[in-house]
Formats: structure tokens, sequence, C-alpha cells
């Protein structure tokens, strides 16, 4: 794997719509792991779009301005989907804007409060699912969108109590990582070679993925 290391174990984290961690142990006959942790910027953005009108929340500015609603967050994290076991897979069609209205209190907190608490939910999933994972993990990359939010980026640091930082300090620029991975799993079909990781899938053995259809 481009960022596997053989002298300590990282977590790779993917902070798109959704989260999800792949963990590489650096003993190469330990399997690679990965799954969702959850919620990513999918919450963040829509929350953002309801409120300022805003695609997303720019530099995380909106989260700053605000606080961390404890209750709520612990209201959040109590969904069954944080501690179920991997592997697992999730989506945005769970983690909706309707999922988040329905935990809302009446009244809710202060709108930047919960975009601040969406920060939080996202940084504390990660780091359950990478402590609980590969409790042993030294290194942190993040690649994706979420990658540009220093807010989060501070979050996550924070949660986890170890430094995180972008796959761009190895080389990679964050919003390339999806479409490298998407090139080698084409790159595995044309030559006729598996591209799963049943530890990962949870499929029952090496499958070749998807189809070629000539024109």
């Amino acid at each position: 794997a481009i960022f596997r290391s053989t002298e300590c174990d990282r977590a790779v984290v993917n902070v798109g719509g959704i989260a999800n961690v792949t963990l590489l142990p650096a003993d190469p006959a330990q399997p690679v792991t990965g799954f969702d942790s959850g919620p990513g910027n999918c919450l963040m953005d829509a929350w953002a779009r309801e409120q300022l009108g805003e695609p997303y929340d720019r530099a995380g500015r909106f989260a700053a301005a605000g606080r961390p609603d404890e209750a709520l967050l612990s209201r959040l994290l109590a969904d069954p989907y944080f501690s179920a076991p991997p592997p697992k897979s999730t989506g945005t069609d769970y983690f909706s804007p309707d999922w988040l209205k329905r935990q809302l209190p009446k009244p809710p907190p202060a709108a930047a409060d919960v975009q601040a608490t969406l920060s939080a939910l996202t940084a504390q999933s990660i780091a359950r699912a990478i402590e609980q994972a590969l409790p042993g993990s030294k290194e942190v990359l993040v690649c994706g969108g979420g990658a540009h939010n220093p807010v989060l980026m501070a979050m996550l640091e924070e949660a986890l109590q170890r430094q995180v930082r972008s796959t761009a300090a190895l080389g990679m620029d964050p919003e390339w990582v999806e479409a490298a991975a998407f090139a080698w799993l084409a790159q595995r079909t044309l030559v006729g070679l598996p591209g799963n990781l049943p530890e990962v899938t949870g499929a029952r053995g090496p499958r070749i993925l998807g189809a070629i259809y000539p024109a």
C-alpha cells in the first residue's frame, strides 16, 4: 500500500460525505482492514446548506463560531451504528438530514453549536473506530475534503491525542487518493486480478470487481 509503513501502524481516514478508515499494520503478516466509521462531511454540509445557504462550512468557520453541545453529541454517538463491529458500511441515506432532525431537541441548540457538535461527531466517531480496531496506530493520515477543514482536523487530533496529518505530508494530494484507488481497482479488473480484501468487505473470498463490456 502507498501509505503502509514498516516502522509503525498507520490509519488512513478518507473524509468524504461518509468517513472510512483503512488500518495498515506495520507487520505485513497482519491483514489490512477497513470500514465506514460514520458521517464524514455529509451532516456538516447539510446543516451549512440549511442554515447558511452555503454548500459546505468553509474552513470550518461556522463550527469554530460555536461549541459542541455535549448532551446532543452523546445522543448522536449512541446510534447503534457506532458500536456495531466491522466489517460494516453506511451511507448518506442513513446519516441524512432527517436522521439529524430526529435527534435534535426542541428547542435546538444555536446553529453554530449544532455545527460544532456535528464536527465533533465526525471526529469522535473516527477516533473511536481507530481505537477499537487498531489501538496501537501511531500515525493518522487524512484524505478527502475533510482534510481541508482545520477545525475538524484539530478535533480529530484532540480526540486521538496524537498527530493527525493530511496525506499531502507523504506526497499525495488528499483530493487524489480516492481517484488513485479507483484507477488501481480498474487496472486490476482489466488484467483479471481480484481487487477486494475479504477482511474489509466481508466477502467469502477474493473477487474480480466490475465487468468489462467492449464496444
